[in-house]
C-alpha cells in the first residue's frame, strides 16, 4: 500500500486498499473495518486497553481536571472536570518506521 504524505487515509482509502491486494469482496472487507471500529470503541468506552502486536496500544487516559481553564475562542474563564480520552501508544517497530521516515516528504 503506498500512500501520498500529503493526504489523509479513510476508511474508504483502506477499503480499497485491502480489496486490491486480496481477493475478497469490497462488502465484505466494509463490514470487517466497520465491525473492528465499532469493538474499539466499544472496548475503550468499558476501559478496556486494546493491544495490537507490531502495531500499537489503544488505552482510555484520564485526564487530571482543572480549575482555571480558558476558552480559546471567548476567552471565558472555565473549570474542567477530570475526563477519560483515548491514548494511543505507538509498538516498537511503529516507532522505528515513523522515526525513518524523511522530513522533505512531511504533509502540509
Amino acid at each position: 500500500m503506498v500512500i501520498n504524505m500529503n493526504k489523509k487515509v479513510t476508511k474508504i482509502d483502506l477499503v480499497e486498499s485491502i480489496y486490491k491486494e486480496t481477493d475478497c469482496e469490497r462488502q465484505d472487507i466494509q463490514t470487517v473495518v466497520d465491525q473492528l471500529l465499532v469493538h474499539l470503541k466499544k472496548s475503550l468506552e468499558q476501559g478496556a486497553t486494546i493491544e495490537l502486536r507490531g502495531f500499537g496500544t489503544f488505552e482510555p487516559r484520564l485526564r487530571k481536571g482543572r480549575a482555571c481553564a480558558r476558552n480559546p475562542k471567548t476567552g471565558e474563564t472555565l473549570s474542567v472536570e477530570p475526563h477519560y480520552i483515548a491514548a494511543f501508544r505507538a509498538g516498537q517497530s511503529l516507532k522505528e518506521n515513523l522515526w525513518n521516515l524523511d522530513p522533505a516528504m512531511t504533509r502540509k
